[in-house]
């Protein structure tokens, strides 16, 4: 019983270390007014990296060592250790499903910041259709509160390159 009460305490303070995890990566992003598309995907790829670390320690073989001696215990803690662990696997899946569909606008992010207006705007409605097609089919990216971030950076995108072609022309 002595163990299982220090095992029990490694583990609330993992719950605790992780919750905080939790908690700061679904604040609010702050971010620069005038910000591109590629950050929303840069921001998905470090959450992805993020959490790919988080589920590799808790699946390695000293944290399962203590998991199931804690479970041979009956210990009351492994409850809140499950709830996270499913938290956590929440967050890891949304943010590897967001990077897929975020790198099929990756080949937009290019013309809309390098070409005239011209050119941008022959790239609009394919651009707009792999939106829709993100917004239909994402099962994480298909809120109004994601889709307007990142149409709120394509836009930013297309006025700060009409901005940079109109100041060289």
């Amino acid at each position: 019983t002595e163990v299982t009460e220090k095992l029990e305490e490694v583990v609330m303070i993992w719950i605790k270390q992780i919750r905080q995890f939790l908690v700061e990566s679904e604040q609010m992003r702050r971010e620069a007014d005038d910000i591109g598309p590629s950050a929303e995907l840069e921001h998905w790829k470090t959450r992805m990296s993020s959490f790919n670390s988080l589920l590799d320690e808790i699946k390695s073989s000293s944290v399962k060592k203590i998991i199931s001696i804690l479970q041979v215990a009956r210990s009351k803690t492994l409850k809140q250790w499950k709830e996270l662990d499913g938290s956590i696997t929440v967050a890891a899946n949304e943010a590897k499903d967001n990077v897929r569909y975020l790198y099929t606008l990756d080949k937009f992010f290019g013309p809309l910041a390098k070409a005239s207006p011209a050119t941008m705007m022959e790239h609009v409605p394919s651009l707009m259709n792999t939106v829709c097609m993100i917004y239909c089919t994402s099962p994480y990216y298909n809120t109004s509160e994601r889709l307007t971030s990142l149409l709120l950076k394509i836009t930013n995108q297309m006025i700060k390159t009409c901005k940079t072609y109109l100041c060289e022309g």
